[in-house]
C-alpha cells in the first residue's frame, strides 16, 4: 500500500468545525493563531456567524489552521508517513506545511494575506464561477473559447474530476453561459455561490500580492512530495514561491493531480480536514483506489489504526 494525503480548499467551512481540535491543540489554534490573524479563530469557527466565516479572508486561514492541526494529530498516530500529498487550491498550502516545506506560522500568515487579496480582487468587478454539468475539459475549453470569441473572458478554473469542470468569468460572461451552454453541448451551467472569479485572470491583483508575500517565506525540503495545482506534478523546492503566486490565476488541476498520483503507484488517499470534498473527488477520479476520511480526532485515530493494520499485514487491503 502506498498512500497520499489530500487537503480541502475553501467551501468546506462550517460553523462548529474543529471543536475537538481547539481543545486538543491550543498551541496551534489559540493565541498563537489569533496574533497572526488579528481575530479570534476559535470564536469565528465555533460561533460564527456563518456569513463571516464564509468570507474569503476568514474561510481560507480557518480551514488551513484546522486542517493542519488535524494533520499534526493524525501524523503523530500513523506508523508510516505518506509518500505524497496535495490540496485543492488553498489546500496546497496545507499540504506544503504538512510536508514541512512551509512552517505553520509563516504559512498561516501567507494564507491570511492570500484570502484578503483574493477578496479585494473579487470586489473590483462583478464576477463569479459556474459548474458545467457533464462537461469534460475539452468541451469546457471549447465553450470558453466561444465566449472569448464573442468578446467575453470566460476561462476554465477548476478541473475537479469526470464531469466536474468549473469555469470563471465576469457576470456578463456567466449570463452568456447560462443562455448558450446547451447550444455548445453543455447539459447545464450552474452558478456557484462564491465571491468572485477565482483561479482566473480576474485575480491578477491578488497574484501580485501573494508573490510579494511569499518572496520572504522560508522554504525547506519536504518529508514527502507535494503535487501542485498549477502543474499537477510534484513541486520542486526552488519553484514553490513562483507556483504559489501563479496558482491564484491558474486552473486547479486536481483531476490530473490524482491521476498522476495513481500512475505513480499510489492506491490509497486520505482526506484530512473539515468536510469530505477531496475524498469524493478522489473516488470519482480513481475509482479503484481506497479512500479514507479524517475530519475529526475520532476518525483520525480510526484511520491511523486501519492504516497500521494494512501496513503490518504487508500492505494488502483487500
Amino acid at each position: 500500500m502506498s498512500y497520499a494525503v489530500l487537503f480541502p480548499g475553501q467551501g468546506s467551512q462550517f460553523v462548529g468545525m474543529g471543536a475537538d481540535l481547539f481543545e486538543a491543540r491550543p498551541d496551534l489554534l489559540g493565541d498563537r493563531a489569533d496574533q497572526i490573524l488579528g481575530w479570534s479563530l476559535r470564536s469565528l469557527c465555533l460561533d460564527g456567524p456563518e456569513d463571516e466565516l464564509t468570507r474569503t479572508e476568514h474561510a481560507q486561514p480557518a480551514l488551513f489552521a484546522l486542517a493542519y492541526a488535524l494533520w499534526s494529530e493524525f501524523s503523530a498516530a500513523i506508523s508510516e508517513p505518506p509518500i505524497a500529498g496535495a490540496g485543492h487550491s488553498l489546500g496546497e498550502y496545507t499540504a506544503l506545511a504538512a510536508a514541512g516545506v512551509l512552517a505553520f506560522d509563516g504559512a498561516l500568515s501567507i494564507v491570511a494575506e492570500r484570502g484578503r487579496a483574493m477578496a479585494e480582487a473579487a470586489d473590483l468587478e462583478p464576477s463569479g464561477m459556474a459548474a458545467l454539468l457533464g462537461a469534460d475539459s475539452e468541451l469546457a475549453e471549447n465553450v470558453c473559447a466561444a465566449n472569448r470569441a464573442a468578446g467575453g473572458r470566460l476561462v476554465v478554473a477548476n478541473l475537479n474530476g469526470p464531469g466536474q469542470v468549473v469555469v470563471a468569468g465576469g457576470d456578463a460572461d456567466l449570463d452568456w453561459l447560462e443562455e448558450n451552454a446547451r447550444e455548445h453541448g453543455v447539459r447545464r451551467a450552474v452558478r456557484l455561490k462564491v465571491a468572485g472569479a477565482f483561479h482566473s485572470p480576474f485575480m491578477e491583483p491578488a497574484a501580485s500580492r501573494v508573490e510579494a508575500a511569499v518572496a520572504a517565506l522560508d522554504v525547506a525540503e519536504g518529508s514527502f512530495e507535494v503535487y501542485g495545482n498549477v502543474t499537477a506534478r510534484p513541486v520542486r523546492t526552488e519553484v514553490v514561491r513562483s507556483l504559489l503566486a501563479r496558482q491564484v490565476v491558474s486552473p486547479v488541476r486536481f483531476a490530473q493531480t490524482v491521476e498522476h498520483m495513481s500512475s505513480a503507484g499510489i492506491d490509497t488517499f486520505v482526506h484530512v480536514g473539515p468536510g469530505d470534498v477531496t475524498a469524493g473527488m478522489a473516488k470519482r477520479i480513481a475509482p479503484d483506489a481506497t479512500v479514507h476520511i479524517v475530519n475529526d480526532l475520532e476518525s483520525a485515530a480510526r484511520v491511523a489504526t486501519d492504516l497500521f493494520t494494512i501496513i503490518a499485514s504487508g500492505g494488502d487491503d483487500e
